[in-house]
């Protein structure tokens, strides 16, 4: 069976309340500090007992958060008065005015300019800090370059890869190409005998794949026989 809902109201014995405030202390105390570490959050808790007895948990100095606590209290309270709002808001852009002429003159120093009013020591941490700006900019290029670079051989191996495959997709070419040649020369020289078929292959060197054949008729001997027989006969009859 499930738990009973319990009461949100105070618990009249004193032992159950004793035990209840144990639990639920703990657990308190266990989930701010789960959220001060998972959140990366501030966090402090404070907790009295009936007996007046303290508890407390606090993710980083409590006096700082207390402290803390108080001036983001105190800056609501003058936002809430009018004229206080209007004083702060006064401060926030001198002060932001400040900031944006500081930032403007250092920019100034690091392009070169307006440096007579430069002491050596500070003319010194000028020119270690553009140094230092420029083995930053040094260092991202030469990583822009080593990649660049590594791609390009990472293509070039590939590129090299496919030649290797397409020369032996070649020489199978021509192997096979060499094996029917001889099939075909062999089968022609093979049937003039009978046929009287003269086969002439015109066969190149081994870097030619495609190599031309060309079959010619001879006249049978027979004709020229009975060429001759008939002149002969026509003769005797001129006699």
């Amino acid at each position: 069976m499930g738990r009973g809902k319990v009461v949100i109201q105070r618990i009249d014995n004193t032992t159950s309340r004793q035990v209840t405030f144990s639990k639920r202390r703990n657990g308190l105390l266990k989930k701010a500090k789960e959220l001060a570490i998972l959140c990366d959050a501030e966090v402090g808790l404070i907790i009295f007992s009936s007996t007046g007895k303290l508890y407390e948990f606090s993710s980083n100095s409590m006096m700082a958060i207390i402290d803390r606590y108080n001036k983001m209290k105190e800056e609501h309270h003058n936002l809430m008065s009018p004229m206080s709002g209007v004083k702060f808001w006064q401060r926030e852009v001198a002060s932001l005015r400040q900031q944006l002429h500081y930032l403007q003159e250092n920019h100034r120093r690091l392009l070169g300019e307006e440096l007579s009013g430069l002491g050596i020591k500070d003319l010194t941490n000028l020119e270690n800090q553009l140094e230092m700006s420029l083995k930053g900019v040094r260092k991202q290029k030469e990583q822009i370059l080593t990649d660049e670079i590594r791609e390009l051989n990472q293509k070039g191996n590939l590129i090299h890869q496919e030649n290797i495959e397409l020369y032996k997709k070649v020489n199978l070419i021509r192997q096979e190409n060499t094996e029917l040649r001889k099939k075909v020369s062999e089968e022609g020289f093979g049937s003039e005998p009978n046929g009287g078929v003269q086969a002439t292959h015109a066969i190149s060197n081994g870097y030619d794949v495609h190599a031309p054949i060309s079959l010619q008729l001879s006249q049978p001997q027979t004709q020229k026989s009975e060429t001759a027989t008939s002149v002969m006969q026509l003769g005797l009859q001129l006699h």
